[in-house]
């Protein structure tokens, strides 16, 4: 064969592999958009929420720049009053004053109820000194704590909601220091949401690893009916479930009635609005994600692998213990991380059949969003919740090695 000849098969070859590359490529582009624009923008967009802070950026410009070169506890430069009064006179409309003033409320107790009224009593006239004149509306202006807060939370970014997420403040010198123990909410209630999680990830475990090994030890007829009943949750509405768990573990419910009946209690037993509920009802929903992994990872285990531990001296225990359980690791692994994951995030389970110790993470960035509005907060505290699984499941996936499971 000619050089030349050799020279354009190895052309025609490597344009073959190029057009199967852009073929492939094609055919996954509707799969990336989708995640591209459905997972990863929003999740920028969330992040960037936690430190946008445009709108009193764009509300205290004049007032951002006079307090430039002030730090606390001096004195309050005289040009910052006329400055804010400028400012506030800028603002276009009560409507958006208002939605100011709430802002500015994120940062300082107080702060909009002495914003509005400073704006509605402003005098028409120029008087002789600004600062006199907001004394006189309200002798809080005499106080660094407000100033501190326009000087420090009117940038274009602010760090004061993932600081507040961590428990964390910025006080009138500028100096991050941690909340008085009294204050301290959202690294507690972080931690809760992990516990909770994880003994729903463990309860499943220790229902699901049992279940997903009769699977593989029964009949395939028999082994389909079981799969059927496990399946059985992702065919019912989470609400509808959640309800019927208020209905059966109520003062008067089912169970109550059958343990009384039985003699085993004399008075009902509080199995709702606590933690005990709580539990129950997230592992019912849970447990699918559980047991298919494990059933899928069990499957693969060959039989033979037992019978040769027999064979070799090894009774049921060991056997179990050194040979099968370890080849299962991947998909108890797997298990727990779907289920810890996914418990992290409930909300409707814990608020209906959850005390107040028992809500978790989930429940207070729905009530930023709904409740105070305060959007900020809302996607610090999901920020925060995003780097502490990311970490977790970086440390957990060495510790079971899903890496093998995920290849």
């Amino acid at each position: 064969m000619a050089h030349s000849d050799v020279f354009d098969v190895r052309k025609s070859v490597r344009r073959s592999q190029r057009l199967s590359a852009l073929r492939n490529s094609a055919l996954v582009l509707p799969l990336i958009a989708l995640l591209l624009f459905a997972f990863i923008v929003p999740i920028l967009l969330f992040m960037y929420r936690s430190v946008d802070n445009g709108l009193l950026h764009r509300s205290f410009p004049q007032t951002n720049a006079a307090l430039e070169n002030w730090v606390a506890p001096a004195k309050v430069p005289e040009g910052a009053h006329a400055a804010l009064v400028a400012d506030l006179k800028a603002i276009p409309g009560s409507s958006e004053l208002a939605v100011v003033a709430r802002n500015l409320n994120n940062f300082e107790e107080g702060f909009r109820s002495l914003l509005m009224k400073t704006a509605n009593r402003i005098p028409d006239d120029t008087p002789p000194s600004w600062k006199n004149a907001l004394v006189e509306i309200d002798k809080r202006w005499l106080a660094t704590d407000y100033w501190a807060v326009l000087k420090y939370q009117t940038g274009p970014l602010t760090t004061a909601f993932v600081l507040a997420a961590g428990d964390l403040k910025q006080d009138s010198d500028g100096q991050i220091i941690r909340q008085p123990p009294e204050q301290r909410l959202y690294i507690p209630l972080l931690l809760r949401t992990f516990e909770i999680s994880f003994t729903v990830a463990v309860i499943c475990l220790l229902l699901g690893y049992p279940t997903a090994y009769v699977l593989t030890r029964l009949s395939p007829f028999a082994a389909g009916i079981l799969m059927i009943a496990v399946l059985l949750p992702f065919w019912t509405s989470l609400l509808v479930r959640t309800t019927a768990w208020i209905i059966i573990l109520q003062g008067n419910g089912p169970l109550n009635g059958l343990l009384q009946f039985a003699g085993v209690i004399q008075q009902p037993l509080e199995l709702i609005f606590n933690r005990f509920g709580t539990l129950v009802a997230m592992s019912h929903v849970l447990l699918p994600y559980m047991i298919l992994p494990l059933y899928s990872v069990m499957k693969s285990v060959p039989e033979s692998h037992m019978r040769a531990a027999h064979s070799l001296g090894a009774n049921q225990r060991i056997a179990f213990l050194r040979v099968y359980l370890p080849q299962t690791m991947p998909g108890i692994g797997a298990g727990l991380m779907f289920v810890f994951i996914l418990a992290l995030g409930y909300y409707i389970t814990p608020a209906l059949v959850g005390g107040p110790r028992d809500q978790m993470i989930s429940y207070m960035i729905t009530y930023h969003v709904n409740e105070v509005v305060n959007w900020g907060m809302a996607s610090a505290l999901g920020l925060m919740l995003l780097v502490t699984t990311i970490i977790l499941l970086v440390i957990f996936s060495r510790l079971v090695k899903l890496k093998h499971f995920m290849r």
